[in-house]
């Protein structure tokens, strides 16, 4: 099939390579907040427009080698700056096309394995995307069934919920406030009964106790 044009993304190892970090560095980035929200979600694994990336050029000590911004554009022949995250195409991963296909993620995997799909439109950060026309194309093409429904959601900008990859954001928490430790009581022989009721009342709320035994 022939090659497509298709926006510039990047994930976590293309921001990195760009800005000469560790690949752990642009996700501690992310979940500091200093990486905005991705402009994509694609089987799990966010993406930023090219365009969000630049924005952390120059800011602090952060600055995008000027080569290396050359080689990954050119790893993209016919990609394209994008302004706006309204006017992203449908892109998809391995998840979104094989509920697409009507078949599961291995299933699809398989296919790519050996070459009974579409050549991914592209590979960021050790995953394969697609426009979403590529994989209709392809189905057509090779006589496959397809999900409208499925379709129909993704053109309208709904994916079904996905498990996460990678660190969530940091959100701070509250702990709940420490019940005060019981003041300590002492019992005489005769008073079975309250100590008993004391005891179960303290290791009900969590904490241990110590008995001193005293004349």
């Amino acid at each position: 099939m022939a090659q497509v044009r298709a926006p510039f993304l990047l994930g976590h190892a293309e921001i990195a390579f760009l800005f000469q970090v560790e690949r752990q560095t642009s996700q501690k980035w992310r979940t500091e907040g200093t990486l905005g929200e991705p402009d994509l979600i694609a089987s799990g694994n966010p993406y930023w427009l090219l365009r969000t990336v630049m924005q952390l050029d120059g800011e602090g000590d952060r600055r995008i080698d000027r080569e290396r911004l050359a080689t990954y554009k050119a790893g993209i022949p016919l990609g394209y700056d994008l302004e706006a995250q309204e006017r992203l195409p449908v892109i998809v991963g391995i998840q979104e096309a094989a509920r697409v296909l009507g078949r599961d993620a291995q299933a699809v995997s398989r296919w790519r394995n050996r070459q009974r799909i579409a050549a991914a439109d592209l590979f960021l950060s050790g995953s394969p995307l697609w426009l979403l026309d590529t994989i209709l194309a392809d189905a057509q093409q090779r006589q496959r069934a397809i999900a409208v429904s499925e379709v129909a959601a993704l053109r309208a900008g709904q994916r079904a919920p996905q498990k996460p990859r990678g660190r969530r954001p940091n959100v701070p928490t509250s702990s709940p406030p420490r019940e005060p430790r019981p003041a300590a009581r002492t019992f005489t022989s005769t008073e079975h009964g309250a100590a008993a009721e004391f005891l179960a009342s303290v290791l009900g709320k969590g904490h241990s106790v110590v008995i001193e035994p005293r004349p």
